[in-house]
């Protein structure tokens, strides 16, 4: 029997069917997402040290809420040793 068969046959199942397949759907679309996402590194050879290239006045979370986002004077003193 197909599946539109048995829903057909057990209709109550239709809501649950329907969250199942949302949530699939979410958490496919929420992968696809993060591997796009800049700061995913998907070739280790091509960058060796990906936290060189991390920008400190961006903030790396998803959301920030009423949230100042200043350059560490350390780290900017140690990024002027270095280059």
């Amino acid at each position: 029997m197909g599946i539109f068969q048995i829903l057909m046959k057990k209709k109550e199942l239709i809501p649950l069917a329907t969250i199942v397949i949302i949530a699939g759907l979410g958490a496919i679309s929420v992968s696809v997402y993060s591997l796009l996402k800049t700061a995913v590194m998907l070739r280790r050879s091509k960058n060796p040290e990906p936290w060189e290239n991390v920008d400190p006045s961006q903030p790396p979370k998803l959301l920030s809420i009423n949230q100042q986002w200043k350059p560490i004077e350390e780290l900017q003193k140690s990024r002027r040793l270095t280059t």
